[in-house]
């Protein structure tokens, strides 16, 4: 379920002008929206967002909301940075276009010179995509190609975590681990396997079972548990079958599991011992939501390969990149060896140039170091919500949180598909938009508020979410 198939399940009100009415029905006739139910869309029409600044969005209508979602994990510098079109215009008019298919050019130059500046240990090379799907099938294609070069053709697998959302191309789709976004497209891309996600709140329920008493120790023992079935899964395939492992620093779809203290340090100790690649996926961690350039700098690990995508830009225009270390670089650097794969629009002029000055205004406004510093502020607002009765856990880290809902806070017991519905997409969405709160209420997973702000915000805005979302939730209670 998505943002936008969220928020128009209830019908929009009958007073709208004339070229509203015209724009609707243009919408009804020729638009497919993604990830929505179009029955929606024929019967209630759609909100219309036509202008946004700072962290609000405006409607057609002239109605103002607080954007607590950044679009989708994407305008970390805010809306309404003119730097950042007239970095595009003056790359339009420059050059606007050129492929880097055995050409280059400057702006793509220095932004992977940039990208390697910033990445961990090795990760010295850039292979650029347009979005995070295309950043994933890159490395999942790359690490295939990688072990055929090493002599191991057997090497082909890929492991994942239940619930985790890595794209929806064929190849990214066998590393999704959310059954009902494949079930139409069986089969897939073979090879996907999956294991236990982070969600400590639902541990138990996992398989995890521990004599420690609640507290920190706890939670660390169940980050080793939860890396040890990626181990035993590698043993099970068999470590001459495993590629890869893709991992989300803190996993988006299911509602904001971040890693407990030890886990990725244990992953790369696995992915080590039996030569299997670790890519961690940052479409959404990367870029400051964290709190880093690179999520693996604050969980402190290493990759062999990072996907990025949204932030880079933050939205202002489209790219993706898959950053790769010199040992899998190595074999691509001789002879007549090429890696068969890449998009028209990869690296593109104008996306590159408006990356370089977003890059630009994360460092002079120390945007990473606010988030690192007023994270936990966030939190602490957030976590005034589990005073009521159907918050069950606040979950998350940097600028990025989960909120699950509950129907029994003290079994933790959650409600079922037909209450999620009407829970959900009957009252919840509708509810935080018109109350003036854009986010995500999701149910990949349990039910969840999920909420990823622009990195400008701090107290007073905290404040702001935390009243809104207190309200409505309180309604939702009433109404149960």
């Amino acid at each position: 379920m998505t943002t936008t198939e969220q928020i128009v399940d209830e019908p929009l009100e009958p007073e709208i002008t004339a070229a509203e009415a015209a724009l609707q029905k243009k919408a009804r006739d020729h638009l497919w929206m993604h990830f929505t139910r179009q029955s929606v869309l024929e019967d209630s029409g759609v909100p219309v967002i036509v202008k946004g600044d700072g962290h609000h969005v405006w409607d057609s209508r002239g109605k103002r909301y607080f954007d607590g979602l950044s679009g989708l994990f994407v305008v970390n510098a805010g809306h309404g940075r003119k730097r950042l079109a007239q970095a595009a215009a003056r790359q339009a008019e420059e050059l606007a276009f050129f492929p880097i298919w055995s050409y280059a050019h400057p702006s793509a130059i220095e932004l992977a010179d940039r990208l390697a500046d910033m990445a961990p240990g090795d990760l010295d090379r850039v292979f650029f995509s347009t979005g995070g799907g295309e950043a994933v099938e890159t490395a999942f294609k790359l690490a295939k190609h990688y072990w055929k070069l090493q002599g191991r053709h057997t090497k082909h697998k890929v492991i994942s975590r239940a619930v985790a959302y890595h794209g929806t191309p064929q190849g990214a789709l066998a590393i999704t681990g959310i059954p009902a976004m494949k079930q139409m497209y069986e089969p897939v891309t073979p090879g996907g396997f999956r294991v236990p996600n982070t969600n400590y709140y639902r541990s138990e329920e996992a398989g995890f079972v521990s004599a420690l008493p609640e507290g920190p120790d706890r939670e660390e023992a169940f980050g080793i548990w939860a890396a040890n079935r990626i181990e035993e899964m590698i043993l099970f395939e068999g470590p001459e079958t495993v590629a890869a492992v893709f991992l989300e620093p803190v996993q988006n779809s299911g509602g904001c599991f971040p890693p407990p203290r030890g886990y990725f340090q244990r992953v790369r100790e696995i992915c080590d011992r039996h030569d299997v690649l670790l890519v961690s996926d940052e479409v959404i961690c990367a870029f400051g939501r964290i709190g880093n350039w690179f999520a693996c700098d604050t969980y402190g690990y290493v990759p062999d390969m990072i996907t990025c995508a949204k932030a880079m830009t933050s939205g202002y225009s489209p790219i993706g990149a898959t950053i790769v270390s010199d040992r899998i670089y190595e074999p691509f650097r001789h002879g007549s060896t090429s890696f068969a794969h890449g998009y028209t629009f990869a690296g593109h002029p104008v996306s590159a140039a408006v990356a370089l000055e977003n890059l630009d205004i994360f460092e002079e406004e120390g945007l990473n170091r606010r988030v690192r510093e007023k994270g936990p502020v966030f939190k602490q607002t957030l976590q005034r919500l589990n005073d009521l009765p159907i918050v069950g856990d606040v979950r998350g880290d940097g600028y990025f949180y989960g909120i699950e809902l509950v129907k029994d806070k003290s079994t933790r017991e959650t409600f079922d598909d037909d209450e999620s519905e009407r829970l959900l997409r009957g009252f919840l969405s509708k509810a935080l938009f018109d109350a003036g709160l854009y986010c995500r209420a999701d149910d990949r997973g349990d039910p969840v508020i999920q909420l990823a702000p622009p990195l400008t915000i701090g107290e007073k805005e905290f404040d702001e979410i935390e009243n809104i979302l207190r309200g409505v939730l309180t309604e939702a209670w009433s109404r149960l």
